[in-house]
């Protein structure tokens, strides 16, 4: 079966993450621009580095085609990169919101919106 080596677990890291934020998390990060942007900047970085490290005619990096879908966009680079990329920044992403969230002396947070304590 094409692509459960590498595509199934690429698509599950995604799907846990983003239920990791809505179900329990609930830190806002999807919500905030700043979140998107930073998204933006790492794909600015991961296209050229993993290009470079995946590109076909000498690579680096070496992927077994019956575990992928075999789309490569841009540069060679298999789609399942980019959504294990995407799910290792959010994940540090969120837990780094938690943990700021958590540990702010003299507030708690309610419904995702922090509330000083008086």
């Amino acid at each position: 079966m094409r692509g459960l080596g590498y595509t199934l677990p690429a698509v599950l890291s995604v799907l846990v993450v983003v239920l990791l934020e809505l179900r329990w998390l609930r830190t806002g990060l999807f919500r905030r621009p700043a979140y998107w942007l930073s998204m933006i900047i790492v794909l600015g970085f991961q296209i050229p580095v993993d290009g470079w490290l995946t590109k076909l005619n000498a690579p680096i990096v070496l992927y077994a085609d019956r575990h992928t879908v075999g789309v490569r966009f841009p540069w060679d680079i298999p789609v399942e990169d980019f959504a294990f990329g995407t799910s290792l920044i959010t994940a540090t992403l969120l837990v780094w919101e938690y943990l700021k969230l958590r540990s702010k002396p003299g507030t708690i947070t309610v419904d995702n919106s922090e509330r000083e304590l008086r």
